[in-house]
This record gives C-alpha cells, sequence and structure tokens, in this order.
C-alpha cells in the first residue's frame, strides 16, 4: 500500500513536469516582420508541431488578413515543412540529425500594420507520443499508461544526459583548438611587431651611418 502511495506520487508528479513543459507557446506576429523558434532536437526523436492564428473575435469568422506562412528547417538548413497562406496547421518528422531545428513564421506586409496571435506547440521525444492511442492499442489501465510514460521519461532523461556530455565533450574540444590557435596567432603577431620593429631599427641605422650622424 505504501509502496502504491509512493508511485502515485512519483506518477503525478512526472506528469505535472510533462504537462507543464508541454504547454503551447503563444506569441504575437507583426505584418511584414518574421519570428523563428528553434528546438534542440535528438537525431531519431519523434518531434511533432501544431500552429493556428486565434481568432480576436470568436463571434465572426476569422479575417482572410489574419493569415502567415510558416517553414520548418533542420540544423543544415534543409526544408521539412513549408505552408504559405494559412491559418493553421501542423508538422511532424524523425530528426535525422542532432542540432537546433528551427520554425520561422512571417505574414506579409500589410497597411495598416496587423498584428496576430499564434498559438504553437512543439513537442519532442516523449512528449511527441501519443499516449491516448498508445492506452487504446495497449488496452492498459490508468495506472500502467502512467508508469509507462515514467519509464519512458526516465529512459528519456538517461539517454538526454548522455547526449548533453557529448554535446559538452564537444564544446571543451571546440574550445581547446580555439585557445590553441589563439596562442599561435598571438605568437605570430608578436613575432611581426619584433620582425617590424627591428627592420626600422635598422633602417634607421643604416639612414644615420649614410649621413654620418652616428
Amino acid at each position: 500500500m505504501i509502496l502504491r502511495s509512493v508511485i502515485m506520487v512519483v506518477v503525478v508528479v512526472v506528469v505535472g513536469i510533462l504537462s507543464s513543459a508541454s504547454q503551447a507557446l503563444r506569441f504575437e506576429l507583426q505584418s511584414g516582420h518574421t519570428k523563428c523558434i528553434s528546438e534542440d532536437i535528438k537525431s531519431n526523436s519523434m518531434t511533432v508541431g501544431k500552429y493556428h492564428v486565434v481568432n480576436p473575435n470568436e463571434a465572426y469568422p476569422l479575417p482572410d488578413s489574419l493569415k502567415f506562412a510558416v517553414r520548418v528547417t533542420s540544423p543544415q538548413g534543409n526544408s521539412l515543412h513549408t505552408a504559405e497562406k494559412v491559418e493553421t496547421g501542423q508538422f511532424a518528422f524523425t530528426a535525422a540529425e542532432d542540432g537546433d531545428y528551427m520554425a520561422c513564421f512571417w505574414a506579409e506586409d500589410h497597411s495598416p500594420q496587423i498584428i496576430m496571435t499564434v498559438d504553437f506547440d512543439w513537442r519532442s521525444g516523449v512528449q511527441a507520443m501519443d499516449w491516448s492511442n498508445v492506452a487504446k492499442k495497449g488496452q492498459v489501465d490508468v495506472m500502467e499508461l502512467e508508469l509507462k510514460k515514467l519509464y519512458d521519461t526516465v529512459t528519456s532523461i538517461h539517454e538526454e544526459m548522455f547526449y548533453l556530455r557529448e554535446r559538452e565533450e564537444e564544446m571543451q574540444a571546440l574550445n581547446q583548438a580555439t585557445t590553441s590557435k589563439m596562442f599561435w596567432l598571438s605568437f605570430l603577431s608578436l613575432f611581426l611587431c619584433l620582425s617590424v620593429a627591428g627592420i626600422q631599427f635598422w633602417h634607421l641605422k643604416t639612414f644615420f651611418e649614410k649621413k654620418k650622424l652616428i
């Protein structure tokens, strides 16, 4: 009974964390401007995104002027999703490489200027899974479903730790390489300065000797 209570507490905490981390992002988009959002995604991770314009007046249909374009790109700049003159849409893909994936929204220039509100929900990894379908397909009860969420979350955290460790090692190697290059560049700059100073000294000495000043 105590173990079940502990499990319930852990599940509630994890579900709370997942819920807070999965909230949609709401931002304002001005006509003639671009808004970009990046997400650091690991390779082979599933990611899904949904976006739509918030109707400022729900009593009336959404005006045609409140439409925008969207483009999702990989760290290498490859286009993964594009849409133009839309008010809602979604995308889903499996990341082929590690890095920052970019979702850019932009609206055509309009006079007078229009400001629209966009809801954007971008999830990856465990958060991108459709748990309702998992429950239906697996025919599991609520407790088993929450435990499966907990297990997948722990697995995701474990993989994230190794991913962050690899990124840290890459950054350390980059810092060491940059420090080494800066050292040799400083040494070369000092050598050039001393060489120029020596040449100037030799030139002045030769000039004064010709003039018989020294």
